[in-house]
């Protein structure tokens, strides 16, 4: 299975390689708020105020143009991993206290923000400044921020080839896990065990192609719902996940005496997704890891640790130059 999937993600890179041509400028690209945004020449100075695009720059290929970041970058592994020196830039700070003076003082061709900075954007354009607004908040939502931003820096064949990468692992998920049942699985938040995401959102998307079923698909007028015990008790999930940044264990849901009769408790399946590197959780350009490593999670007969922990290290390897597996 490995050296076939190794084959296909070869094929369809060649594929990409053939088609994509050089970005000629100006360029017009509509951005995830639907605004029209005309960039009349290569970018060379890039600033991100989101960690999502920051992460995407990198594997583009354009952290090197980067003159400003989003606040906290030091806390972000995969910075460390791949682009330590973007650590160091400017900040920006973030979505709840933007510095737009900092930021237009770093003359940026580009800047890219997520989409509750609407307001800011709309200031740095009267100053003359190109902004993107992403919103990455499913599987296609992210694609479509790697194709925009990719359009407006010139960077397509970067682009496609991280789309051929995700294709071919979504794929090979659909080919190992198209006999196997699909266990309901609980997905819980960052902050809270009884806050989980709807299926709106990308996690959804994730549980679905690890060959599960997300126990709040019913929630789909929102995102991050708070629930109570009760609802839990009566979805009675098969598995419970942590969110890679979980403020609590997978011991402390084993140990909630609320949770004694949920059938994920009862059976040990409490397990957290990992943040080595990235939250695969959340709908940064890795994210389709987060599929593969809960595949074999769920599914380790069908879906093996070796080609589980080969994708990742491969993955890592091809667009921001480290191997995960070592570090």
């Amino acid at each position: 299975m490995k050296k076939r999937l190794a084959m296909m993600l070869a094929m369809a890179m060649l594929l990409s390689s053939a088609v994509c041509m050089a970005q000629t400028y100006p360029v017009t690209v509509t951005d995830q708020a639907g605004r029209e945004v005309t960039i009349e020449k290569k970018p060379e100075r890039l600033v991100s105020g989101y960690y999502i695009s920051t992460s995407l720059l990198i594997a583009l290929g354009l952290d090197d143009e980067m003159v400003g970041i989003e606040a906290k970058a030091g806390k972000r592994p995969i910075y460390r991993l791949s682009a330590p020196e973007l650590i160091d830039l400017p900040s920006v700070g973030s979505a709840k206290e933007f510095d737009l003076e900092g930021c237009a003082a770093l003359e940026p061709d580009l800047v890219i923000l997520p989409l509750k900075l609407k307001n800011a954007a709309q200031t740095l354009e009267s100053l003359g400044i190109d902004v993107l607004l992403v919103n990455p908040e499913n599987q296609k939502l992210l694609t479509g921020m790697m194709e925009l931003i990719a359009a407006a820096a010139g960077a397509e064949e970067e682009a496609q080839k991280l789309k051929d990468f995700t294709a071919a692992q979504e794929e090979a998920l659909a080919e190992a896990l198209a006999d196997a049942e699909k266990p309901s699985v609980y997905l819980a938040g960052n902050s809270s065990m009884l806050s989980t995401a709807g299926d709106a959102m990308y996690q959804s998307d994730m549980i679905r192609l690890a060959g599960g079923v997300n126990a709040a698909a019913e929630i789909t007028d929102s995102y991050w719902v708070e629930i109570s015990y009760e609802q839990l008790l009566a979805w009675d999930p098969d598995y419970i996940v942590l969110a890679s940044d979980a403020a609590y264990t997978a011991q402390d849901v084993l140990a909630d005496p609320n949770l004694a009769a949920c059938k994920a408790v009862v059976n040990g399946h409490v397990i957290q997704l990992p943040n080595k590197a990235e939250a695969w959780d959340s709908p940064v350009p890795s994210a389709i890891l987060g599929a593969v490593w809960l595949a074999n999670a769920l599914h380790p007969e069908q879906f093996s640790q070796e080609t589980c922990d080969a994708l990742i290290d491969e993955y890592y390897e091809t667009f921001y130059h480290f191997t995960y597996s070592e570090n």
